[in-house]
């Protein structure tokens, strides 16, 4: 809001548009230096002047214009009237529409995320793709998209195949029925270690996967039950997490629409033979040729994303796709996209994969065919009891400690993800994700308990600051003190008021960058600026002339705190 005003005065005095002298503001390093800084570096090539004489002509005219501005070498500090700018900035927060954006209006975006693998765990490591998209889903929302969520569910494929040659050769139906996923994973690891020395499995599975996709009796009923036990381990974990979808479609789903895509890649003359396999060649893009139908005759993930993604622009109408799917298929994007460009379809353009790092536990890369997999429920189960213990200790008295600690034990792993730039590696540590302290989730929930603690003292305080008030009225005939002074606002209340101005830039930016860490750092930042706030003002028992505006700045940045938890899809307790 104040860099977008700055930015209006100082463009007619640079020859610049106003949108570039915004990218060009910066926050003072102090706050004393102004609320606002502009480089003038840029312009000294165009204007044939040394950037300070350009400082100094800018600040003459913006004061010209009423605002406090002055030179500082080469740049341009500007400072706003605090007294007359708090109160409306105060009134806009307020507006319900307020941070609310209109990037794109009118459009569907479809967001690939989760797509977890059927027979596999629900490891720490499916936490990314599930919590960004999650975030990712709720940010295009909140600027004017329909969003669609789907579940693409690795449910096919010849890992199946592998699956259930192990089943063949060494499974037990009783270990199965009892614990169905960790049977199925000790299976799949098993299959991955006899191979090495027993070449015969590899041409096995790939039998029993061809026998799949011709609908063998005995393949499919195996398949379905991976399928039915594994989706009610996965329902259990999003339920945790918050998480829904619009749509859970496996890769299954498409099995029917692939010959379409096949014969009109071969209609186009695309289609290649390589080694008894069929490819598109991409030599033209500077990628390796694209693998469609292996040499065996079945197919492959490039050949259901395509059929995936034709029916996501036809049937679902989608106007952008997101898919949240790990760096490590990068190659494997670029092809699929590179492929659709040559069938001639122009919105493959809408198409973009948004990649993330590796998520490591405590230093351990996690791999399903070694067996080296984190159970994401057993890290909640034990985040939530580590949040109760603390919370135990920090407010016995809670009176629903365990409702809390889930809040607090979840919301401390999904935070724990967000915050992190997504394109880094997370070496994730549960004691860090878990403390009270620093930059983490239960720091901002705590921050959002305090402030909903101090606006119930501030309310019970209002109430017997108004019986006071009635009773000296009774005792004065009526004569009420009504004197009107003018708000004066403190350094701290006024860096929280604009930190919480700035919101729809933030949200822009996040949007646009597909970035959740923006918001998950803005709530720090303004969990951390309240906390500055609260320390160096008084609230509830502030003074009669400047109460009103700290208790109404204290009620948005409960708010807004609440809401960017929300877009983080983490919970905000109201005590803790």
């Amino acid at each position: 809001m104040l860099m977008k005003q700055a930015a209006a005065h100082i463009a007619p005095l640079t020859g610049l548009e106003q949108e570039e002298v915004l990218n060009l503001l910066e926050v003072p390093p102090q706050a004393e230096m102004g609320d606002s800084a502009f480089p003038c570096f840029i312009l000294a090539k165009s204007l044939k002047k040394a950037p300070a004489a350009i400082a100094a002509d800018i600040a003459s005219g913006l004061q010209a214009k009423g605002l406090n501005a002055s030179p500082a070498g080469p740049y341009v500090n500007i400072r706003f009237n605090r007294e007359d700018l708090a109160p409306k900035m105060l009134q806009e927060l307020e507006h319900k529409e307020f941070g609310k954006l209109q990037l794109g209006a009118g459009s569907r975006v479809v967001i690939d995320m989760s797509s977890p693998n059927i027979a596999k765990p629900f490891g720490i490591g499916h936490l990314r793709s599930t919590v960004i998209g999650a975030a990712l889903y709720r940010l295009y929302n909140e600027a004017g998209y329909t969003s669609v969520s789907v579940n693409h569910l690795g449910d096919w494929g010849t890992q199946f195949g592998k699956q259930i040659a192990a089943y063949k050769r060494w499974g037990n139906d009783e270990a199965l029925q009892a614990e169905p996923i960790r049977t199925s994973l000790e299976l799949y690891v098993r299959f991955h270690d006899e191979a090495e020395n027993d070449p015969s499995l590899e041409m096995e599975a790939r039998d029993w996967f061809r026998k799949l996709e011709q609908g063998d009796e005995e393949a499919q009923r195996l398949w379905a039950f991976f399928v039915e036990v594994s989706m009610k381990e996965f329902d259990r974990m999003y339920e945790r997490l918050n998480v829904q979808f619009d749509h859970t479609l496996g890769e299954s789903f498409y099995n029917d629409k692939m010959g379409a895509v096949v014969e009109e890649l071969k209609s186009k003359g695309l289609l290649e033979e390589s080694e008894g396999a069929l490819v598109v060649r991409l030599e033209e893009e500077n990628m390796p040729p694209c693998l469609i139908i292996k040499k065996d005759g079945t197919t492959i993930y490039p050949t259901r994303d395509l059929a995936t993604a034709v029916y996501r622009h036809d049937v679902m109408k989608a106007d952008k796709m997101l898919y949240v799917v790990g760096g490590e298929q990068k190659l494997h994007f670029r092809q699929v996209f590179a492929v659709l460009s040559r069938m001639g379809y122009a919105w493959s353009e809408i198409c973009e994969h948004i990649p993330f790092g590796l998520m490591r536990f405590e230093g351990r890369k996690m791999s399903t065919r070694r067996g080296k997999v984190v159970f994401l429920q057993e890290v909640l189960d034990e985040a939530v009891a580590r949040a109760l213990q603390i919370i135990q200790e920090k407010n016995p008295n809670l009176p629903n400690p365990q409702e809390v600690a889930e809040a607090v034990g979840v919301g401390a792993i999904v935070f724990g993800d967000l915050r992190n730039n997504r394109l880094n590696d997370v070496d994730f540590s549960l004691e860090d994700a878990v403390s009270f302290e620093g930059e983490t989730g239960p720091y901002v929930q705590y921050t959002h308990a305090r402030l909903n603690s101090v606006l119930a003292k501030a309310a019970e305080v209002e109430h017997v600051e108004n019986e006071n008030h009635l009773e000296q009225a009774n005792n004065t005939n009526g004569r009420a003190n009504t004197e009107n002074k003018p708000v004066i606002v403190g350094d701290t209340s006024w860096a929280l008021l604009k930190l919480l101005a700035d919101y729809p830039q933030h949200l822009e930016k996040a949007i646009l960058r597909n970035e959740p860490s923006v918001i998950a750092k803005y709530a720090i930042d303004v969990a951390q600026a309240f906390n500055r706030f609260y320390h160096a003002e008084r609230i509830s028992d502030a003074p009669a002339d400047v109460k009103p505006f700290r208790v109404a700045l204290t009620e948005r940045t409960a708010e807004r705190l609440a809401y960017s938890l929300y877009l983080l899809g983490v919970q905000a307790p109201e005590r803790m």
